[in-house]
């Protein structure tokens, strides 16, 4: 078989990757503290005698940091991340981290999130509230305040940039490295009333969708364009000569 088809293939096999990819973008372009997924593409080279053939490869890929568009919600327990930071919640899995700050707090005064996971302090440790105290205020280092006790700080974290992230749920991550408390609020911190959205741009993932599709095609036309050269090859060699 030609090389030409099988670099038709695995460029298909990439960019069916990718519509994955994008089509699972377009879903949760409204869910609360989504990340998109991202593919990196490569090449890798196969010689075949003296000719070098590239073939795409399925690509890596990796969970988007770009920070989403932030929402007023006017929630006492909504809370979005300025900066960089994560918070931590406890789920079976262990620790995951998320931008998702829609926060609730159980009838005992736990802190929750949206899944009914507790949310951790700086020490890794549960938010225990007072269940009687009222509406809580959160300052922007994360100290939460009822009336005029001060009742705990919601746990602000940062990932390393180079950690690989694999996906819990939807909108948490789980990296392969510890993440560390952060303790600088100039650059990072939490606002109360808000929530961070998804950074997911509709527009351009689904400009991309439409392009991938089309390429797709042109790879599928290749690749019979291919096979109809190997048979109109095959039928020349087995013509009788005169």
């Amino acid at each position: 078989m030609q090389p030409s088809i099988y670099v038709g293939l695995s460029s298909q096999l990439a960019l069916e990757r990718r519509m994955e990819t994008l089509a699972r973008n377009v879903a949760n372009m409204n869910t609360t503290g989504y990340r998109a997924e991202e593919i990196k593409f490569s090449t890798f080279l196969s010689k075949k005698g003296a000719d070098a053939v590239n073939y795409a490869s399925e690509g890596e890929s990796f969970i988007s940091r770009t920070q989403g568009g932030i929402e007023k919600t006017g929630n006492p327990l909504d809370v979005a991340v300025e900066g960089d930071g994560w918070f931590a919640i406890n789920t079976p899995a262990g620790t995951v981290y998320t931008r998702d700050g829609r926060f609730s707090m159980s009838a005992q005064g736990q802190l929750m999130s949206t899944a009914g996971h507790p949310v951790l302090d700086a020490g890794g440790a549960p938010m225990q509230l007072d269940p009687e105290g009222g509406p809580p205020v959160i300052a922007r280092d994360g100290m939460i305040w009822q009336g005029n006790q001060q009742v705990g700080a919601i746990g602000l974290f940062a990932v390393d940039p180079a950690a690989k992230l694999q996906r819990y749920d939807n909108s948490g991550i789980i990296p392969d490295r510890a993440a560390t408390p952060i303790l600088d609020f100039v650059n990072n911190g939490v606002r109360q009333g808000y929530v961070e959205g998804s950074n997911v741009n509709p527009i351009r993932e689904m400009t991309k969708l439409i392009m991938v599709t089309r390429t797709f095609e042109s790879a599928a036309n290749a690749i019979d364009k291919g096979e109809k050269s190997v048979d109109n090859a095959i039928r020349t060699l087995g013509e009788p000569t005169s």
